[in-house]
């Protein structure tokens, strides 16, 4: 399998040490796919986005897909991320998604985007998903004095173009609130969206699909995709599975060559969160944060973070380049470092929760949400740009009805999936842009 990163980063052979996986009393295994099976759906990635795409063939088209997952539901990103179920998907900005497409086509966009919040929350109802929802909408926090203007301006857009509710708070206002942390000089609420724990909304997800005559195969990692006359095989270490249609939903965890259109797409980039013990009433009004509300700031390598309602902080990072054992230590002392320069007032709190995980880049800035170029029978349905819980679920049941032959597709997500220039050294044009991020962004904390 061919990916960008160190092996540590593809490991399945243990758990990451999170306080999601600490959260649940027991992570169901699937058994591995064993011998020679047909399908009619394949579905590679047992993610938010793959479970999604099984239920909608189970219940809408009446079919019995067949998920192989290289780990287990909820080992990947699906497992890792902050819990933020909310608009985003797309690094592409606002004005050039207008200036390409028009504004038909943006507002197409930010429709499909509400309609994935909207499937998350119709799942957790729907599926009797116990997740420790909390908030309503999202907190953007200007971190540089003149970001609230900014702000304003945004704020103003969103409600004229998109119908968006929103609240612009001064850096009084924000501490009136219980969001006044000391170091950021206003903010912008968006009224849309919630939290979750993401580990409990992935395990219902599963479950749900085993109910409906899912089956999914853990530890079954496919190795290779070859025709085989008018159908595929899927090729794992168990076993073969043919099948005449392929979604691959496997985000920031995809093998270059799986199907062979992905090369270059794709651009895997770590995430990494914080989990404090749970906090006290008084160091809560020491540091003046005592909302729950997502909050993330106008960091180009954002910082996002909320408080949980067991009384933990969740603080969440861009930023580290490396998958090896010796760079994560650097990564979760970077992590600590910033996490001490927003909260002065928690430098003496335990941090006993670490982990990380991939998100996934694409060259286009958006989501793919396609076939595959030159493989019939084959979509690709990843790159969520680290906000997958609302995208992610809300594609893939866009891709299993693509699979079937309707499209409900936005028009911006019906292009060829976009290659990185020069793929070889993504990594280090990575590096370059945080170093060139981190100098625009300014000291953390200032």
């Amino acid at each position: 399998m061919k990916r960008l990163y160190e092996p540590e980063a593809y490991d399945t052979s243990y758990w990451p040490e999170s306080f999601w996986r600490a959260s649940v009393e027991e992570v169901p295994e699937h058994p591995a796919l064993e011998g020679d099976r047909e399908a009619e759906v394949a579905i590679i990635g047992a993610g938010y986005t793959g479970l999604g795409a099984a239920l909608e063939l189970a219940e809408r088209y009446g079919t019995e897909p067949v998920l192989l997952d290289a780990a287990q539901p909820g080992w990947g990103a699906s497992g890792r991320n902050g819990g933020f179920a909310c608009i985003g998907g797309s690094k592409l900005p606002d004005a050039t998604v207008i200036e390409r497409h028009g504004l038909d086509a943006a507002q197409e966009f930010h429709r499909f985007q509400r309609a994935a919040i909207d499937t998350v929350a119709d799942n957790l109802d729907r599926y009797g998903i116990e997740a420790d929802t909390h908030s309503e909408g999202e907190l953007c926090l200007a971190h540089r004095p003149g970001g609230l203007a900014e702000l304003r301006a945004e704020a103003e857009t969103a409600r004229r173009r998109y119908g968006l509710a929103t609240e612009v708070l001064s850096r009084p206002e924000l501490a009136e609130r219980g969001m006044g942390a000391g170091t950021f000089h206003g903010g912008l609420i968006t009224r849309a969206g919630f939290a979750l724990n993401p580990m409990k909304y992935v395990l219902g997800l599963a479950r749900a699909a085993g109910a409906a005559g899912v089956a999914i195969h853990g530890q079954s990692p496919v190795t290779a995709i070859r025709r085989d006359g008018a159908r595929w095989r899927l090729e794992t270490p168990g076993g073969t599975l043919r099948t005449g249609r392929v979604i691959v939903a496997t985000n920031g965890y995809s093998s270059e060559d799986i199907p062979p259109a992905l090369a270059g797409v794709v651009l895997p980039a770590l995430s990494s969160i914080l989990v404090t013990r749970p906090l006290e009433p008084a160091e809560l009004q020491t540091a003046g944060w005592r909302s729950d509300m997502m909050a993330y700031d106008t960091r180009r390598l954002l910082h996002y973070f909320r408080l949980m309602p067991c009384g933990r902080f969740l603080f969440g990072t861009r930023g580290g380049l490396s998958a090896g054992p010796g760079a994560a230590r650097q990564v979760r002392a970077m992590a600590r470092r910033q996490f001490e320069a927003i909260f002065p007032g928690w430098a003496h709190v335990e941090t006993p929760w670490f982990w990380s995980g991939l998100v996934a880049l694409t060259g286009s800035l958006t989501p793919v949400l396609t076939a595959a170029p030159g493989t019939e029978g084959v979509i690709l349905a990843l790159g969520y740009h680290g906000n997958g819980v609302a995208t992610g679920s809300h594609a893939g049941r866009v891709a299993a009805a693509l699979a079937m032959g309707e499209d409900r597709r936005p028009a911006l997500l019906r292009a060829a999936p976009r290659r990185f220039p020069l793929p070889r050294l993504r990594r280090t044009a990575l590096r370059a842009a945080y170093a060139a991020y981190a100098l625009r962004d300014g000291p953390v904390g200032a």
